[in-house]
């Protein structure tokens, strides 16, 4: 059969993706809430679609389902759900009778605040955060689809191209924001990208993979380093307690913890391609050093 992906919600991660599954061979439909979105996507070798469908600009993508070998997931939650399930149905599986593979893209956020601990794949899911349940009752909600083939990615804080701290840094409005203890997991997007080729390369239905790179590091650690390596001043350092942000923002900073990612390694023999956030800053520099 003909390997046919369906990526909802097609944004930076999806296209990430995009040429490791096309050079896998794959026919790949991609979707976005935006009309205006499309082209691009579809430059990249993607079919676009805009979901959810409406009567102006929707597309029905039943059709696509019946024929669609592999499903991503990657259109967050909000406060009504998972939107692919609304608009679809608990009966995705059955409408896709097809399917070798679901990729559900998820957070580490679903395990709550640890105070700097260590959590893996094993640790109960006690999210603090309105977007951590989500994340976890979405997780439940395609889990309990009978006979789906579905993979759960739990992904650390992202980075990439386009999205770095060089441009904060740049125009002197970086801050260190310093809170004792506080330390994050991120991942390098390509990263990303490379543990989904290897789990649809080796499907392991109900599995569960934690994607962050070995260094849980402090966030104004990160940002100091960017700043070496524009040659700029250290950025500013603001106590946690009295520094302005958005509640967005604020939000991050409830919740500690370092990710362990021996599973990918290990089940999946991936060997990261920037295992801390040094190496993924200085190849982010090497591609805009300006």
């Amino acid at each position: 059969m003909n390997k046919l992906m369906i990526s909802f919600g097609h944004g930076y991660t999806a296209r990430a993706t995009t040429p490791l599954l096309l050079e896998s061979g794959f026919t790949l439909h991609g979707t976005t809430r935006s009309p205006e979105k499309t082209a691009a996507i579809g430059a990249t070798g993607v079919t676009p679609h805009v979901f959810p469908a409406n009567e102006a600009t929707g597309d029905d993508l039943r059709p696509l389902l019946e024929q669609a070998s592999h499903l991503l997931i990657s259109a967050g939650p909000d406060a009504d759900g998972d939107p692919v399930l609304r608009e679809l149905g608990p009966e995705t599986a059955a409408r896709a009778p097809h399917l070798e593979w679901v990729g559900y893209l998820s957070t580490t956020g679903v395990y709550g605040d640890h105070q700097g601990g260590w959590v893996d794949e094993e640790t109960p899911l006690t999210p603090s955060t309105r977007r951590g349940q989500w994340r976890r009752d979405a997780e439940a909600a395609w889990s309990a689809i009978p006979g789906l083939p579905l993979h759960i990615f739990r992904l650390a804080g992202i980075y990439g191209p386009g999205r770095g701290p060089f441009s904060k840094v740049r125009k002197g409005t970086a801050r260190r924001i310093l809170k004792p203890g506080q330390v994050f997991s991120r991942i390098h997007v390509e990263d990303i990208a490379q543990v989904l080729a290897a789990s649809i390369a080796a499907p392991n239905p109900g599995a569960i993979y934690n994607l962050c790179d070995d260094d849980p590091a402090p966030p104004q650690d990160v940002l100091l380093y960017a700043a070496e390596l524009l040659g700029a001043p250290p950025p500013p350092e603001v106590d946690f307690e009295t520094a302005e942000m958005s509640p967005m923002v604020r939000s991050f900073y409830a919740e500690s913890k370092r990710v362990r990612n021996d599973r990918i390694k290990k089940e999946l023999g991936v060997r990261l391609r920037y295992p801390t956030y040094r190496e993924g800053l200085s190849a982010l520099h090497a591609l805009e050093p300006d």
